[in-house]
């Protein structure tokens, strides 16, 4: 939440690519930074439509025109949400919900993708896919991913770098890999 500016920034500051961002608004944080943010909780909006809570992504795009040939493209990546294009969001799993979530994230190209609990809710074959669709977005589009997940091994196993945090405090950081071989965090939080 900090990151993205939902709450305030007491000390430290935040930098993309060595440009301090800290006291942008959410809005010009993904306008102007290309920081998205993917909600934990559902943010389909249920009475519109696939395609239109797609469309939603580039609200801040001057040319909608560019909204559009990325919703495009997210279809012709996604055959899931092709499919379902013109149903209303109500109708989709709740896997589809989060690849539906994902992708109009990227409408905007964001360079960032701020990730928030993506398997909660989800059924295995679901988090798969989640995480599948996230390791594509991070190795063949080279997006940078920053996450939180309750799910330790399942974040761990995806993380480069992962950061163990024990009431609200850094307590192990590392490379997720071997996080998941510390004996602590097994302790902590794999039940091992």
């Amino acid at each position: 939440h900090s990151i993205f500016g939902f709450t305030q920034i007491t000390s430290g500051r935040v930098s993309v690519s060595g440009r301090e961002i800290t006291k942008f608004s959410p809005s010009e944080k993904l306008r102007d930074a290309g920081i998205a943010y993917i909600l934990q909780d559902n943010s389909v909006f249920p009475d519109m439509t696939v395609e239109e809570n797609l469309l939603m992504g580039g609200y801040l795009l001057a040319d909608q025109g560019k909204a559009r040939e990325a919703a495009e493209a997210i279809f012709s990546r996604y055959d899931r949400l092709a499919k379902r294009r013109s149903e209303r969001a109500r109708v989709l799993s709740g896997g589809e919900r989060r690849l539906l979530e994902i992708s109009r994230a990227l409408i905007m190209d964001p360079s960032v993708l701020l990730v928030d609990e993506p398997s909660i809710g989800l059924e295995p074959r679901m988090i798969d896919m989640v995480f599948e669709i996230l390791a594509d977005l991070q190795k063949a589009q080279g997006k940078t991913i920053v996450m939180v997940e309750q799910n330790a091994k399942r974040g761990l196993d995806f993380a480069d770098i992962g950061y163990v945090l024990v009431s609200g405090r850094v307590a192990l950081a590392g490379a997720g890999g071997a996080l998941l071989e510390n004996p602590d965090v097994g302790r902590l939080f794999l039940g091992g």
